[in-house]
């Protein structure tokens, strides 16, 4: 099981605490574990990724053992820490402003 924590704007329309988890089928990746997140909360799809595009959302980012994956491939792979859920993965709402 694949421990998320999720930022509070995301746990109120799921309905859920601060933590969750989510079974993975194969190997973890940042896209298995999305489509793991969107699966188990239907009401998330299009919230973290774009419907069409599967692109990640301007204003979050992913955190993984304490560095951002943002920016990395969907297929990359996840560190031991995040599969064996010794280390949540995170999905952090950025902040902008001026």
């Amino acid at each position: 099981m694949i421990r998320v924590v999720l930022p509070q704007h995301l746990r109120t329309l799921a309905h859920v605490g601060n933590e969750i988890s989510v079974e993975v089928q194969g190997r973890a990746t940042l896209r298995s574990v999305l489509d793991a997140l969107e699966d188990s909360y239907p009401m998330l799809r299009g919230t973290i990724r774009d419907h069409v595009t599967l692109e990640r959302r301007a204003f979050l980012r992913f955190f993984v053992c304490a560095e951002d994956w943002s920016h990395e491939a969907p297929d990359s792979a996840l560190p031991e820490e995040i599969v064996s859920g010794k280390e949540p993965f995170l999905i952090i709402g950025a902040i902008a402003g001026g």
